[in-house]
């Protein structure tokens, strides 16, 4: 008996943490619709889950261990949902160790829009090149991985993208 209720109250747990932590997401990416009704449900299931775990007659640590097991089991699973279901356009600024010609070329033959400043003594009096690059959040680690083949010590800032109109991104 105390094992099912602990079962219940974990299961209960990851379902409406990672629920919050999709709707936090979304909400971040500037949805509004999406997380109203997610809203509803995750907090309904706490309620429901909070009551089942206040109320019981089994006075243990194993109820309290099961719903903190639950709540950082969902924020894992959470997150690991947003990163799979909600797909994002990230802007990328590398700062390229120097100039680098072959660098560019390369990454606008594979189809990445490429927009480049000079930029003019840096503080070791060198000119470099800074690459603007909106780009899908699935293909960061493709992006990353080609820049440092160029460039092991590139400098690059990821940022999330809210709005975008016209222009490329791969």
């Amino acid at each position: 008996m105390l094992l099912l209720e602990c079962l219940k109250i974990f299961l209960a747990r990851i379902a409406d943490v990672s629920l919050g932590t999709f709707r936090t997401v979304l909400c971040v990416k500037g949805k509004s619709i999406e997380p109203f009704f997610i809203a509803f449900f995750e907090v309904l299931i706490w309620y429901v889950v909070a009551r089942e775990a206040l109320n019981s007659t089994q006075n243990t640590f194993y109820i309290a261990g099961s719903y903190a097991l639950g709540y950082a089991t969902g924020t894992y699973i959470g997150s690991l949902l947003s990163k799979l279901l909600i797909k994002g356009v990230v802007g990328v600024q590398i700062v390229l160790k120097e100039n680098n010609e072959k660098l560019i070329k390369k990454l606008r033959k594979i189809g990445y829009a490429v927009s480049v400043i000079e930029l003019k003594n840096d503080y070791e009096g060198k000119n470099k090149d800074m690459l603007f690059i909106e780009v899908n959040s699935k293909k960061l680690k493709e992006l990353t991985k080609i820049v440092k083949e160029f460039d092991e010590k590139a400098f690059i800032v990821v940022n999330d993208t809210k709005l975008i109109q016209n222009g490329f991104i791969k």
